[in-house]
């Protein structure tokens, strides 16, 4: 096999194992705690609509299974995760037009080709805004509270694997630019949860 091949499989391999996990330390710190202090219901819901949007344009497209199969991974924790947020701030009679909202997007992404085009050059917007709208979240309330500094460390590895994937395969330039902006984003959240961190108690 050849090492670029070699790299690839890796690379691959490696996003979807690491996504097989990515939200359990979010939600085991949720259920640890109770709480969703310092979680952005806005951001989960946003960053479940830029999934969505990106499984859609990828299986539209017919590009390699192995280049996008963690999104129906991701997807699946982020809506546990959406519903713990619900539960843990009140909120759970929002569940049902959520699931009425995304299963009605999911259909009309595919009405017109210039419809799901549009909307994955969109996604970039609606995932960065889904970062933004957590960083605000941890501004305003100066603590990190429940969330996983570890969930998100993931997530900026599987950005960087993604570009690494999509150079050597479909080089296509609106899913490169995407995952750039992601992993760039998720850096910065990490610092900010990392610097709004709590020190734990010390006890005698």
């Amino acid at each position: 096999m050849a090492p670029a091949s070699l790299l690839l499989d890796v690379a691959n391999w490696s996003t979807i194992l690491v996504c097989l996990v990515l939200k359990l330390p979010q939600g085991a710190a949720l259920i640890a705690a109770k709480s969703a202090r310092g979680v952005s219901l806005e951001s989960l819901v946003l960053e479940l609509s830029g999934f969505l949007v990106c499984l859609r344009y990828m299986s539209y497209y017919n590009y390699p299974l192995p280049t996008y199969v963690e999104y129906p991974i991701i997807i699946v924790q982020d809506v546990i995760l959406l519903l713990f947020v619900l539960h843990y701030s009140g909120k759970m009679k929002h569940a049902l037009p959520y699931t009425v909202i995304f299963v009605a997007g999911w259909y009309m992404l595919t009405l017109q080709k210039w419809i799901i085009d549009l909307s994955m050059n969109m996604s970039t917007l609606v995932s960065a805004a889904s970062k933004l709208a957590q960083l605000r979240c941890l501004w305003q309330t100066k603590d990190s509270g429940q969330v996983s500094a570890t969930t998100w460390g993931l997530a900026s590895f599987t950005c960087a694997t993604r570009i690494f994937t999509t150079l050597m395969t479909t080089k296509d330039v609106t899913v490169l630019v995407r995952f750039i902006v992601m992993l760039a984003l998720n850096v910065w959240v990490i610092a900010t949860i990392l610097h709004y961190r709590k020190p734990a108690k010390k006890h005698d």
